[in-house]
């Protein structure tokens, strides 16, 4: 191959100076790589509102989140629909870091069961970001029953003796956790679905027991009002170490009112990893851990991938729980 000419020369260096410059113009402008984010505010949906540990969560998330983020992390309520509306909402925002949802058991698992025509699909719709926890569920019965274990509430089942049973409602982790229990042991009881007087009335008589979220209940023990005859939880509360766990007992029960982040579908890798490492660390301080732990909240440290797979289990796991014990579209 011949030399090139003068003219020749100065045509490819130029070129090559374009396509050098539109590499690094890409490079920059490229949104995996862009250091963009987060240039204004972060609204937190929250499903659910005060008082309650969704909204717990999301305010003790938020401040140390907008610290590590240094923009400020709003949380603003959009109750209703079991947390439905907020999830839509979300669902609809554009896939660019300023909007996140407080996602979790009763909207994205157990929510769209109830709907006629779903308004989001819980796994396609959505970037599942990071896990915050929640509380296990406790049976808990008034001191004067003869209900002491889980054997005692089957075996009263079985005979009549007891034909109800309390939650703070249906379609919650609590009540779908009793129904699993029940479903396995071919029983059936009624769901007495309270808004606020649950407890009292399990206090009270007058209803044989209740299940709840733990951290409803640790106030109820400390009082010597109830007698807890099981948690969900992997391990033993710590502060209730005589609490036998399901688990322990041989029922294959581990299970809560959890709640994570999630964001739009389409929602940058980039900040996905960001978010995800942010709460972790955030999840890990002495301080937070503190002011979880009297609302008994667990938490645990998820990738997105292993919280997107948790997802799809939780609903494989719950849904057809739920159907069986007669939830269905209104």
């Amino acid at each position: 191959m011949g030399r090139l000419t003068a003219s020749e020369n100065r045509g490819r260096m130029a070129a090559g100076r374009w396509l050098l410059g539109a590499a690094i113009g890409a490079a920059l402008t490229s949104p995996a790589l862009a250091a963009d984010w987060p240039s204004k505010p972060i609204t937190l949906v929250a499903t659910f509102g005060a008082p309650g540990v969704a909204d717990v969560l999301a305010r003790v998330v938020a401040d140390p989140l907008g610290a590590e983020l240094k923009q400020p992390v709003v949380v603003e309520t959009r109750a209703g629909a079991a947390g439905g509306i907020a999830s839509a909402q979300v669902m609809r925002a554009p896939p660019d870091g300023y909007t996140l949802l407080l996602s979790g058991f009763a909207p994205q698992v157990i929510a769209p069961v109830t709907m006629a025509k779903p308004s989001y699909d819980s796994m396609a719709d959505f970037t599942h970001i990071a896990y915050l926890g929640g509380p296990p569920v406790g049976w808990v019965a008034a001191p004067s029953t003869s209900l002491r274990t889980i054997d005692d509430v089957i075996k009263a089942a079985r005979s009549g003796e007891i034909t109800s049973y309390a939650t703070p409602g249906t379609g919650t982790a609590a009540h779908l956790a009793t129904e699993l229990v029940l479903q396995k042991a071919g029983l059936r009881l009624t769901n007495i679905p309270y808004n606020t007087a649950a407890m009292t009335d399990v206090i009270g008589g007058r209803v044989p027991f209740g299940s709840f979220a733990w951290s409803s209940v640790v106030g109820q023990l400390e009082g010597n009002n109830v007698r807890a005859i099981a948690v969900s939880s992997r391990e033993r509360v710590p502060e209730f170490p005589d609490v036998p766990t399901f688990k322990e007992l041989g029922y294959d029960l581990v299970a809560g009112t959890w709640f994570a982040i999630s964001g739009p579908k389409g929602l940058r890798p980039d900040i996905v990893q960001r978010l995800n490492a942010a709460v972790i660390r955030i999840l890990r301080r002495p301080d937070v851990r503190a002011r979880l732990a009297p609302q008994a909240i667990e938490t645990r440290a998820m990738t997105p991938d292993e919280l997107t797979r948790f997802f799809a289990e939780e609903i494989a796991r719950w849904r057809p729980i739920a159907i069986a014990a007669g939830m269905k579209p209104n």
